[in-house]
């Protein structure tokens, strides 16, 4: 994650030398602990070994929605000023400081789990920006930080990565070890992942506000029932053109075929299936390393002979 050193990060201006101000959106998805959030799954489907995938990216890849709204917005901004406008925008695709500038205008305040966490809506939301050639009046900055003494989300993180400091050792993190990781997942964390195939919302889930905050969200994002809770022994016989035509409009499709496939076998050997050991020897001899590695481990997971 060398990226997060970028200098732009500093100065907008890196990105646009014209920039003024910075308009910062939140779009909010599903939260995944809400009743209209859950699909309806048949007593077959309930029987069978299911992965989870973060509630961000059980609908289409956001990147694929908010950069067009951004650009009609960015666009009738100049309508209204009359002229050309320089702009640029972004949603998690440039170096910029993103909740820290959200905090700036307002939006809420960053949690001890870093999640940018406002009062009414929680923390459900992706955040976009767009930087303006223009000056406007500032929003207010949110005021104070409501996260208190409570500390849930770091009790309830599975493999200890948030920190009193209000940091995050990525290296521990499940959403780092299942996205952006790309090699080997450490021994001593597999069995943290339990069903975690893509992501992971547990912080978030754990958080008061989520709790209290209502499920409204951009039906853009609402989940697409193959995406919600996927049987992990359908997905495991994913070739690579199958997985690429089920994820062409997920986010699941950054971890390619050969990192999904690594997760859901973690999550096989974590489920101690015995029904899934057939798959699981064949994954073994799969054309990618990466997934015979991590097949073998759950093989002996299964058999007993890897310890918790």
């Amino acid at each position: 994650m060398n990226y997060l050193d970028d200098p732009r990060r500093a100065d907008p201006r890196l990105l646009l030398p014209e920039c003024r101000s910075i308009l910062v959106l939140g779009m909010r998805y599903s939260n995944p602990d809400s009743d209209n959030s859950r699909l309806t799954l048949s007593r077959k489907q309930l029987e069978q070994t299911r992965g989870y995938i973060a509630a961000y990216a059980r609908g289409y890849d956001y990147h694929m929605v908010i950069p067009e709204r951004l650009k009609k917005l960015g666009a009738f901004i100049e309508t209204q000023v009359g002229s050309a406008l320089s702009y640029r925008y972004y949603t998690d695709t440039g170096p910029l400081l993103e909740r820290d500038l959200a905090q700036r205008a307002g939006l809420g305040w960053i949690g001890k789990n870093t999640c940018l966490i406002n009062p009414r809506f929680g923390s459900y939301f992706f955040l976009a920006e767009i930087l303006l050639g223009i000056e406007v009046e500032p929003d207010t900055p949110f005021p104070a930080d409501r996260c208190g003494t409570c500390s849930r989300c770091i009790s309830a993180c599975p493999t200890g990565c948030i920190l009193p400091d209000r940091t995050i050792d990525a290296r521990r993190c499940l959403s780092y070890l299942t996205i952006e990781n790309k090699d080997e997942i450490p021994l001593d964390l597999r069995t943290k992942l339990g069903n975690h195939v893509f992501g992971c919302d547990t912080c978030q889930q754990a958080c008061p506000w989520n709790h209290s905050a209502d499920n409204e969200h951009d039906p853009a994002f609402e989940a697409i029932p193959d995406l919600f809770n996927p049987i992990l022994l359908e997905d495991l016989a994913l070739s690579p053109q199958a997985f690429n035509r089920k994820f062409k409009q997920s986010p699941v499709l950054r971890t390619k075929r050969r990192g999904y496939l690594r997760n859901i076998v973690v999550a096989l050997g974590n489920s101690r299936d015995i029904a899934a050991l057939p798959a699981l020897g064949k994954a073994s001899q799969d054309d990618e390393p990466l997934i015979r590695e991590h097949a073998a481990w759950a093989i002996e997971k299964i058999q007993n002979r890897v310890p918790t």
